[in-house]
């Protein structure tokens, strides 16, 4: 199947349906800002939707003839057919859609943060286009800091979308297509446009004509309220757990067991999945039922042993483990509420009836909280053996008052 069509963005079918409707009803605004959080999946509709936009197929171009040609032949207007209800998806195969798919078609645009490799240098895009090409073909889900770790050459890289790199848009985007009806201009992550936006505001608010701005965001509060004011907004919503899990199959072959425990935890963020299939391996719960029974029966001498051992596990399987204990807790909750009627595997059925018998839902939501608490400070970087200990004894003070064995 094509690369880059809606057919192979993960799940988000509301969405996807939404903008063939804004392109086939001629609803279409000039700026659109694709807003979805990370692993959402939000750069990869924008791609597909540019791709759509160009396919020969899904919205032909108007061409007139300006007068008679060589051979003496009638001027022939041609005028594209109304687009079909099943057209809502690119074809792949017209050359548009082969080229959009390679990000070379010369009337698609792209604009995301670079770095500076040498002092006084002002990098535009454009530098970096063999390197964005591979980094959409091999991780199209990755976010700023897997981008930056890539076209890095120094520590502390900074990614920011350049006052040159503003100028360069606008000479870009005042000439006329080549082969489409449309120009069109994909930035991602204008969160990192600062001032220099603003040199953007007119070209955007007064476009040439059918020139199609797509902007990809994560937060939109750090988006300029001068840009984020002339854009349409398309809501990106986090992943279903159903299609990460579908896609982790089919897509990364990953075990069904796995891929429904990954996806229970991602978050929908598909990225994150893909994190943490890397480290399913590790028996998390093996790891959960030790901290357990250090804290509730085993005294200052298991618990702190058992600090030592997550402390060497380094700050990534450290959140994924905290991530996967706040699973347990939230299926312990459902399942209180829910009994039996919760699609939930014996694993995690039995460890949930554990769970409900030494903490109430309230000590639950309060473990939750420092578990949240304790992810926040472990991504900024503290120190994961005095942050353990820390919890290991706020944990001991939330439930001291009801213990069981959590292993027979």
């Amino acid at each position: 199947m094509p690369f880059m069509s809606f057919s192979q963005v993960i799940g988000q079918s509301a969405v996807k349906q939404q903008l063939a409707e804004l392109l086939q009803h001629n609803r279409l605004s000039h700026a659109l800002l694709f807003l979805g959080k990370e692993g959402s999946g939000a750069l990869p509709l924008a791609l597909a939707f540019a791709q759509y936009v160009v396919c020969e197929k899904a919205n032909p171009k108007k061409v007139v003839a300006s007068g008679p040609s060589l051979f003496g032949e009638d001027p022939v207007e041609s005028t594209p057919t109304h687009h079909s209800p099943l057209t809502t998806d690119s074809c792949g195969v017209c050359s548009a859609c082969l080229k959009a798919q390679q990000f070379v078609h010369p009337d698609i645009h792209y604009s995301y943060p670079t770095v500076t490799k040498k002092a006084g240098e002002k990098p535009i895009a454009t530098d970096f286009i063999t390197e964005w090409r591979e980094f959409i073909k091999l991780n199209p889900y990755g976010n700023l800091f897997d981008w930056i770790e890539m076209i890095k050459e120094k520590e502390n890289s900074q990614g920011k979308i350049t006052a040159r790199e503003c100028d360069e848009i606008i000479k870009k985007l005042s000439l006329k297509s080549f082969e489409s009806e449309y120009k069109i201009l994909v930035m991602w992550m204008p969160e990192e446009l600062d001032k220099e936006g603003n040199k953007l505001l007119k070209i955007i608010e007064e476009p040439p004509p059918n020139t199609l701005f797509i902007l990809v965001a994560e937060n939109e509060e750090l988006v300029l309220p001068t840009i984020l004011s002339r854009c349409q907004l398309v809501k990106v919503p986090a992943l279903d757990n159903s299609d990460i899990e579908e896609a982790l199959i089919s897509r990364n072959k990953t075990e069904p067991a796995i891929a429904r425990q990954v996806a229970g935890v991602s978050e929908g963020n598909y990225r994150e999945a893909l994190q943490l299939v890397q480290h399913a391996e590790e028996d998390w719960l093996v790891l959960l039922r030790e901290w357990l029974n250090a804290i509730l029966k085993g005294g200052p001498v298991a618990q702190t042993k058992w600090v030592e051992e997550v402390s060497r596990l380094g700050r990534e399987k450290q959140k994924q483990f905290l991530r996967y204990f706040n699973h347990q807790l939230e299926l312990a909750i459902h399942f209180r509420i829910r009994g039996e009627a919760l699609n939930i595997g014996e694993k995690e059925k039995d460890f949930a009836v554990r769970l409900n018998k030494f903490a109430s839902i309230e000590q639950q939501e309060a473990i939750i909280e420092e578990l949240d608490r304790a992810s926040y400070y472990i991504e900024r970087n503290a120190h994961g053996k005095m942050l353990f200990h820390a919890l290991t004894i706020k944990l001991y003070h939330i439930i001291q008052d009801k213990v069981v064995f959590l292993m027979e």
